[in-house]
């Protein structure tokens, strides 16, 4: 088998991919699509104006019906503003119109009961579908645009004449004059020093560019020339109404202006309870308060005005979306933050292969710079493959190959220097030792002068079950070798080798004719000296499975070739997990991949094995998921592994291809906004500077999880690419899982990388976010991101792929209740079994609760995305009736807040008010199954924040009576 070069992108390269069904090689299937990718060239929409004036104009949309009919016809707003009007239409033209005063809201996606209800509603884009609410029967008007930036207008355009009525000309002619003006205005005069009411082309090309760094002079050039051109201009100086309309045109972003106008009760800045409400509702945001909103205004704001009377505008809202504060990254894992007590082989390690090399590991050079780039980027285990050298100084390259040398005392002073510079947990030196009896007393000379009280040597202590753990290994440097066994008494004796090229070749000359783990080995005389220096790291040869689970010593360390591990995590994948619960497994890349190309880490750390070696030198898919998956905790190395790879008594297989046992499954949902200053490919042949990108979001984790979906290609436009397409992934084990986003150029000759970047699942932080986008080699490029949105919700029930989600409810019929294995230990069986009916009873409330809050969401016009808090805003409004008298109260007395209706209301208040009260009952009758059975009593808060906390509920009664019974067991034992 010939390993071809590993590609990074996700089309059209020769890398293994992340494949559901059998992880084969595989090229992705390519489709060139056809981009509608809405107002490339028109003027874009920065303010309240702008829609209002859109909509006069008028727009071609699509009426929906719930005879699953689709009506297009043409919308406009009538000239007064006071009524919505379409054509053609049956009706009388007087009758088909709704007047403005009588709209009640406005809702975005599909969250009308037409929608849900229609039979085509999967053929229509969430993003692009808005309803207009109305009537004293909250009639619906059910309606899709041709794009989302359409939809986006007239739900900001009718929002806006909700909010002001009949004041609306007044509040558009104030807006001209308005804040953003005012500071652009004032800009452009401290650039005008001389106050001549103009400034050079090339000034005022500047100062755009110090205001929005992310934008090419030749853009703002042409911007400028452009304008010049159609007011038939000669001269190129600019005058400040010139330089207001273009920094208008060119750093308004309208994504985010209509997401700053959905929480400014359709004013053009945010005030300090805005910017909290947004923070809590759409970020996430724990404890926020005003000083903390004021703090972001301060930080954030550019216009003096906005600073002082506390206001955000459209600039300091971009600002903010696009710092480091609303990074996709969860700062809280920049630091380390994982349980660092636990056993040594609970971890994944950060794991070099041949670190010595930076290029291919056949004829490729061997540098020092090697381990320096590695060491650097938190590696926690670097590979020496050591050889007698000339002058009694022993060398290390790759034995039977043409790659340089490098003495191996200088390689031991960079790790002296570098061993602790990005992490203060172990480091293991993977030493691989062919020298003779005489240089490896000198590689031990060299080790114990230059690492000194750094090497750990202390024996290990046979009374304990476990290696010790990451935080009482701070500081010291391991030895993975082969040792002498303790019966030998002389200063030197043989061992079998463990020459990883020469094993391969071994193997594969033998056709698999004879099994692996039984070839004949060679064997080496081993100095006592180097053996004393192995500890905890002792290297042995895998034999089988039930072999070591019965023999094997918890400080024992066996190395996989790829091949091998792939083997047995095909055909023995529980006993893979459940050997790598107390012993280290170490897996190197097959030595035929002689262009130092990647193995998929994921293809075995869903077994468990904690050391999975990486070309470092090779940039790829592979490095980036390594690289990525490191980020979590603190890029100290260490990784804690799953808890269902770790616990004793759980069992895991690897391969599974649907949901995990106790594990709650959690449904994603990302949508892909816009992109911002795309640079072309570095490697591209084709001329110009356009691209025509494309997004490609993966999932990578167990076989049941690997998944990935791609955007339509927006052609022509690499500096503010709009897309605007959700997407939705269900992950069965989160601890295990990695998005990926990947930029494309659909247009390319050569080379289609654009940028990509890879998190952990873990570390996604929800809401409105930034996903700064790296190069081939993993440098942040420059003001080059993807804006996105977030949600993560607990998924219960089946349905299609397509409709996993909140909205799949579950009749009781058709619900999968957990079951148990036999053990065949009597007394263990016995208490299982009888925890097996507060199990059922749990999953029914667990479900029961889940529909009620399924209902509430749908009645409050909102998606299953949307969290409690979000309903709470989205329903408020209701409350009021016509005079402003309330006709509904929240009773805050209460330990949970009640809903009290107040005389004769609307019959859909009455439909939300009776499904918020049943998801209460449901909601305490789940706390107080938990209190009766487990004995707890805790203080339970209202998480009106967190959208997927209450489905949590009944997974945590079921670990919570599962324990106590197994308490209970172990009391009595």
């Amino acid at each position: 088998e010939a390993w071809l070069g590993e590609g990074h992108g996700p089309a059209g390269s020769a890398e293994r991919q992340c494949d559901p069904c059998d992880g084969t090689k595989q090229k992705r299937e390519r489709k060139k699509t056809v981009s509608f990718s809405s107002m490339p060239t028109e003027k874009k929409i920065s303010s309240a104006s702008d829609c209002i004036n859109s909509m006069v104009e008028g727009s071609e949309l699509k009426k929906v019906r719930s005879n699953s009919r689709i009506y297009h016809r043409y919308f406009l707003l009538d000239a007064d503003m006071q009524s919505l009007r379409w054509e053609p239409s049956k009706k009388d033209s007087e009758k088909a119109k709704i007047d403005i005063k009588s709209i009640k809201e406005v809702r975005t996606g599909k969250n009308t009961d037409i929608f849900r209800s229609n039979g085509i509603s999967d053929q229509i884009s969430e993003d692009c579908a808005f309803s207009v609410i109305y009537g004293e029967n909250y009639e619906s008007l059910d309606l899709v645009a041709n794009s989302a930036d359409i939809a986006n207008i007239w739900v900001t355009g009718l929002r806006y004449l909700i909010s002001y009525g009949k004041h609306t000309l007044d509040m558009l002619e104030s807006s001209q004059d308005n804040m953003r003006t005012s500071w652009v205005s004032q800009m452009f005069s401290e650039t005008d020093v001389d106050s001549l009411g103009h400034i050079t082309l090339c000034s005022a090309v500047q100062c755009i560019r110090n205001l929005n760094p992310g934008l090419k002079t030749s853009k703002i050039e042409l911007k400028f020339k452009e304008l010049h051109k159609s007011k038939d201009k000669t001269g190129t100086d600019v005058t400040k109404e010139e330089f207001v309309e273009v920094f208008h045109e060119l750093c308004t972003r309208p994504e985010i202006y209509f997401l700053l106008v959905q929480f400014s009760s359709n004013k053009e800045f945010l005030d300090t309870k805005d910017l909290m409400m947004f923070l809590e509702a759409e970020q996430g945001v724990a404890h926020i308060n005003e000083e903390i909103s004021l703090e972001i205004i301060h930080k954030y704001e550019p216009s003096r005005e906005g600073q002082e009377k506390g206001w955000l505008s459209i600039d300091g809202f971009t600002n903010y979306l696009m710092s480091p504060d609303c990074y996709i990254f969860d700062p809280e894992h920049k630091k380390v933050c994982q349980d660092m007590k636990q056993p040594l082989s609970h971890y994944f390690i950060n794991s070099s292969h041949n670190t010595y090399l930076i290029e291919d590991q056949f004829r490729g050079p061997s540098d020092i710079t090697g381990y320096i780039r590695a060491l650097k980027m938190g590696c926690r285990s670097v590979e020496l493959d050591v050889w007698d050298g000339p002058d009694n100084e022993p060398v290390i390259y790759t034995g039977h190959t043409m790659t340089s040398q490098i003495v191996f005392r200088s390689v031991i002073d960079i790790i002296n220097k570098y061993a602790f510079f990005a992490s203060e947990y172990p480091l293991i030196l993977c030493l691989e030792n062919h020298c003779s009896i005489k240089q490896q007393k000198v590689m031990v000379q060299h080790m114990k002068k230059i690492l000194g009280d750094k090497l750990y040597t202390t024996s290990p202590n046979v009374e304990e079950s476990y290696l010790p753990s990451p935080d009482v290994l701070k500081g010291k440097i391991l030895v993975k070798a082969k040792k002498l066994s303790s019966s030998c008494s002389g200063v030197e004796g043989d061992v079998t080798d463990e020459d990883e090229g020469a094993e391969m070749s071994q193997r594969v000359g033998k056709e698999n004719t004879e099994p692996p783990n039984h070839m004949p080995a060679k064997r080496f005389q081993l100095c006592k000296e180097l053996s004393e220096l192995v500890s905890i790291c002792k290297s042995v040869q895998f034999k089988e499975f039930q072999v070591s689970f019965q023999a094997q010593k918890y400080w024992e360390v066996c190395s996989f070739n790829e091949v091998l591990a792939s083997k047995y995590a095909n055909e023995n994948p529980g006993d893979f997990v459940n050997y790598n619960k107390r012993f280290l497994a170490r897996v190197f890349p097959s030595p035929m991949r002689i262009d130092s190309s990647n193995m998929n880490p994921q293809d075995f750390w869903k077994c468990g094995c904690q050391i999975v070696a990486m070309n470092f030198q090779t940039p790829g898919l592979m490095m980036d998921l390594n690289v990525g998956w490191f980020r979590q905790n603190g890029n100290c190395g260490y990784v804690l592994r799953p808890a269902i790879m770790r616990e004793e008594v759980s069992f895991f297989s690897a391969n599974t291809k649907d949901s995990v046992p106790g594990v709650s499954p959690q449904l994603l949902h990302i949508k892909v906004i816009s992109g911002q200053n795309f640079p072309k490919p570095k490697g591209s042949g084709a001329k110009g500077d356009v691209v025509d990108p494309y997004v490609y979001v993966e999932i990578h984790g167990i076989p049941a999880d690997c998944a990935e979906q791609r955007t339509r290609t927006v052609h022509q436009n690499g500096d503010a690419p709009i897309f605007d397409e959700s997407f939705e992934f269900q992950v069965n084990l989160p601890e295990l899982a990695m998005v990926r986003f990947v930029v494309l150029d659909d247009d390319y000759i050569g080379d289609e990388f654009i940028g990509q970047y890879t998190i952990p699942f873990e570390c996604l932080q929800t809401g409105y976010r930034h996903v700064p986008l790296q190069s081939l080699t993993g440098e942040i490029l420059a003001h080059t991101s993807l804006f996105v949105h977030v949600a993560i919700t607990n998924r219960r029930g089946g349905g299609k792929p397509h409709k996993r989600g909140l909205s799949v409810r579950k009749g009781k019929k058709s619900r999968e209740y957990a079951s148990l294995r036999t053990l065949w230990i009597k007394t263990v069986d016995e208490v299982f079994k009888n925890a097996q009916p507060p199990i059922r009873d749990a999953t029914d409330l667990r479900e029961n609760m889940q529909n009620a809050v399924v209902s509430f969401k749908e009645l409050c016009g909102l998606s299953s995305v949307a969290n409690l808090m979000q309903c709470m805003l989205a329903v408020s409004p209701r409350f009021l009736g016509p005079d402003n008298t309330p006709l509904v109260v929240l009773n805050l007395s209460e330990q949970y807040p009640t809903m009290e209706l107040q005389g004769i209301v609307p019959e859909v208040l009455k439909k939300i008010v009776t499904t918020y009260d049943m998801t209460l009952v449901f909601h305490c009758c789940c706390f107080r199954k938990q209190d009766s059975d487990t004995g707890c009593r805790h203080e339970h808060m209202w998480p009106l924040s967190s959208g997927s906390c209450l489905p949590f509920i009944g997974d945590l009664i079921t670990s919570h009576l599962v324990t106590v019974n197994l308490l209970k067991l172990a009391k009595n034992r």
